[in-house]
C-alpha cells in the first residue's frame, strides 16, 4: 500500500480497493449461493461495516501517507489488544491478569514507538492518531462480527462489508474529484496495486472473516501476531526504511503483550 500511495490519491485508493472487496458478492453468486440482504441484519451489518470498512481502510491509508510503514504496522496490529478490552465490555469476556499485562506491554509498545520522534509527535500527531483509530475500528468490528448472527456465508458478508462500508469512501472521493491517476502508474505501482487487490483486500479480508467464524476472538487473533514483524521487515527490505533499536523494543513488546492476551487462554483450555 505504501508503494501505491505514493503515485495515488489516497480515496481513489480506497475506491478502487472497495469496489473489488465488493465483488466477494460477485463470486459468491458465481458459486451458486442467492445474493439477498435480510432487513433485520442491516443495522448490524452497516455497523460492523463502518468499522471493519470505513474506518480501517480510511484512517489507515491516510496514516501511510504521514509514517514509515514499518511504525504504522506495529501500531495497526495492537488490534488483539483492543479486541481483549472490547470482549470484555461487549461479549462478557473474562479479563484476566495475562491480558491486562498483555494490554499494558502493548501500550508501552507503542510509547517506546513514539518517544524517540515525540517532537515531532507533538506538532503532527495525526499519523499516530489514525493508526491508533484504524486498529480500534478493526478491533470493534471484530467483537461485532461475534457479537451478531449473520444469516449468510462468509463470502456474502464480506462482499455487503466492502459494498455497504465502501459507500461513503466512493461517494467522498467523488465528491472530491480524487482521480487514482491509473494511466499514469508505474510497472511498480501497478504491480502493488493488484498484488493489494487480490490478496490483502479480497482473500486476506475473507479469510479473516472465515477465521472469526470458526474459532474464538481471541484465538484467531493469534494469525495477527506475525503481520507486524512481517511489515516491519517489509518495510525494511522493500522500503529501506531502517530498522531503529526503538522499532525492535517497541515491536518486541507489541508481540510480548498479544502473546500474553491470546496464547495463555489458549494454553489453559482444556
Amino acid at each position: 500500500m505504501k508503494i501505491v500511495l505514493d503515485e495515488m490519491p489516497v480515496l481513489g485508493f480506497r475506491a478502487i480497493s472497495c469496489t473489488s472487496g465488493a465483488l466477494a458478492l460477485l463470486m459468491a453468486r458465481l458459486s451458486g449461493e442467492p445474493i439477498r440482504l435480510p432487513l433485520r441484519v442491516l443495522g448490524p451489518l452497516v455497523l460492523v461495516a463502518l468499522l471493519n470498512v470505513t474506518c480501517w481502510q480510511i484512517c489507515m491509508a491516510y496514516a501511510l501517507t504521514l509514517m514509515p510503514a514499518g511504525r504504522a504496522s506495529i501500531i495497526a496490529y495492537t488490534m488483539p489488544a483492543f479486541a481483549t478490552l472490547f470482549g470484555w465490555l461487549f461479549l462478557r469476556e473474562r479479563m484476566t491478569v495475562a491480558r491486562l499485562a498483555g494490554l499494558a506491554l502493548s501500550m508501552a509498545g507503542i510509547g517506546v514507538l513514539v518517544a524517540p520522534e515525540f517532537d515531532r509527535f507533538m506538532t503532527q500527531p495525526l499519523g499516530v492518531l489514525l493508526m491508533v483509530m484504524a486498529a480500534a475500528g478493526w478491533a470493534g468490528g471484530t467483537v461485532g462480527m461475534k457479537y451478531f448472527r449473520w444469516p449468510f456465508s462468509i463470502m456474502q458478508n464480506t462482499g455487503w462489508q466492502f459494498a455497504l462500508g465502501g459507500v461513503p469512501i466512493v461517494l467522498v472521493a467523488i465528491v472530491a474529484g480524487s482521480d487514482p491517476h491509473l494511466g499514469t502508474l508505474s510497472a511498480r505501482a501497478w504491480t502493488a496495486l493488484l498484488y493489494v487487490l487480490t490478496f490483502p483486500i479480497l482473500f486476506c479480508q475473507w479469510a479473516w472473516f472465515k477465521l472469526i467464524d470458526m474459532l474464538p476472538g481471541s484465538i484467531s487473533a493469534m494469525g495477527s501476531l506475525a503481520i507486524p514483524v512481517v511489515g516491519t521487515l517489509s518495510a525494511a527490505l522493500l522500503l529501506g526504511e531502517t530498522l531503529e533499536g526503538s522499532v525492535l523494543l517497541a515491536l518486541g513488546l507489541v508481540v510480548v503483550g498479544l502473546a500474553l492476551v491470546v496464547l495463555r487462554p489458549a494454553a489453559a483450555a482444556p
